[in-house]
């Protein structure tokens, strides 16, 4: 496919059709045309660069795969109101498109209004987009009208560069002081929780990994892949910097008018049967989940006025561990956007606690370190309004031959500090695995999926 790709971009047919809609566009406003490359499936990630900017989203359970590449706008933002300005962004770029189909935008944001280490709210529009959903694969390219006559050309250029390294050698680098004065903290949250400052703090924790070389992203998305088909698996590409991983957690799907969202907390594992073993029915677990529900239900409430439906229950097993999730769904007011959702909705007590105001201000007076995007968010929006956002979790940054993970737990009243330290081990396996043996197969190979066209 991404052979058919090359060969649609160098027809001039495309060139003249861009110029046509450009010509009849609104100054400087973005162009776009969708192309069919044909039946089958693939993963792109033969189309991954040695450098971004570049997206990833990826659900091979829902037999989907998209890739962004390049960056024909992009719009940043920070501070308490960065969802409204993305929704404005894309509301705005979305009424001057013109096209035979409407682009759709990929957005990121950290867990905290300010971010250090990378843009706190991110909207990006690709300049090439290649799609694989149900079973079809589409081409998408995008410009400026004043620069038509170079869309296809620009967007061929961002084809000639993938990143064909394999995968290297990755250590674990030991963590035993910083991993001391982490439960040192989880003890810290338990006196908090005991004196009533909170009921739930959740504090992540981080990890540290090294390469023989640099590490490329391909063959870890790779390895996510087929380690956990049923998550999203994602990657944000910027410079020779990537954050991806692979998350369970959806914080709002909205579609058709229907807003569903996960409240997804406590976490089971088995540990050979030993004292590490956790199960999801146990009382800590079972108020772990009630928390993130009652929250997610009254932030939903707020916007549906029809009421809050709860869907069964239902248990979300995977490679290490299961959690217990309960999907929420409403039909939200007439007018209200996906980023009005997320902005109610982030965060949920699954990655800060409850009540929220207590816990985030708990986390911030004790300095909890949230890096890049870690259990902030990343999704993509349509034209229509529809679209998701997924919990950034289960991730990991690559900046050269250095691996940075992260893992959160919950802490709750009757927490034990040794065994929160061993749930969070078990969700860096994750990520651990895929870095330090991805498999040998193959890279947007169409491994078990169509063959290159």
């Amino acid at each position: 496919m991404i052979d058919a790709a090359r060969r649609a971009l160098g027809d001039p047919a495309l060139s003249r059709r861009l110029a046509a809609l450009a010509a009849v566009a609104p100054a400087s406003s973005p162009v776009s045309m969708t192309l069919p490359l044909g039946n089958g499936q693939n993963d792109w990630l033969g189309a991954v660069p040695e450098k971004g900017p570049w997206w990833y989203l990826a659900n091979p359970e829902q037999g989907r795969w998209t890739l962004g590449l390049g960056a024909a706008l992009e719009y940043t933002s920070a501070g308490p109101g960065r969802f409204a300005a993305l929704h404005n962004a894309a509301a705005g770029l979305f009424a001057v498109s013109r096209g035979d189909l409407a682009p759709r935008l990929f957005f990121g944001f950290s867990f905290a209004p300010e971010s250090h280490d990378a843009p706190s709210a991110r909207l990006v529009l690709p300049a090439l987009l290649l799609d694989c959903r149900a079973g079809s694969c589409t081409l998408t390219v995008t410009g400026l009208a004043p620069r038509a006559c170079e869309i296809a050309a620009g967007a061929a250029k961002l084809l000639d560069h993938p990143d064909t390294r394999p995968a290297v050698p990755v250590v674990r680098l030991p963590r035993e002081l910083p991993d001391r004065a982490w439960l040192a903290r989880v003890r810290a949250a338990l006196r908090a929780i005991a004196a009533g400052k909170a009921e739930k703090l959740v504090l992540a924790r981080s990890a540290q990994l090294s390469g023989e070389r640099d590490i490329p992203p391909g063959p870890v998305l790779a390895a996510l892949l087929a380690r956990q088909p049923s998550c999203l698996t994602y990657a944000v590409g910027e410079g020779a910097e990537v954050f991806l991983g692979s998350t369970p957690e959806s914080l709002v799907l909205f579609r058709a008018g229907i807003a569903q969202a996960d409240a997804l907390a406590g976490t089971a594992w088995t540990a050979g049967g030993d004292a590490g073993s956790e199960t999801l029915e146990c009382d800590k677990n079972r108020r772990e989940q009630a928390h993130v529900v009652a929250a997610v239900a009254a932030a939903l409430a707020d916007l549906c006025p029809e009421g809050v439906r709860a869907l069964p229950d239902e248990v979300l097993r995977l490679e290490h561990l299961s959690h217990r999730r309960t999907r929420l769904e409403g039909r939200p007011r007439p007018g209200t956007s996906l980023f009005d959702l997320i902005a109610a909705l982030h965060p949920t007590p699954a990655v800060g606690g409850h009540p929220r105001a207590a816990a985030l201000d708990w986390l911030r007076s004790h300095g909890e370190e949230r890096p890049a995007w870690y259990s902030g968010g990343i999704g993509e929006i349509s034209a229509d309004g529809d679209g998701e956002v997924a919990v950034a979790l289960r991730c990991a940054q690559l900046i050269g031959r250095e691996a940075r993970l992260w893992a959160g737990a919950g802490i709750v009243a009757g927490s034990e500090p040794e065994r929160e330290l061993a749930e969070t081990e078990v969700k860096l396996r994750t990520l651990v695995d895929a870095l330090c043996s991805p498999p040998v197969a193959a890279r947007g190979s169409s491994r078990s999926m169509a063959r290159e066209a």
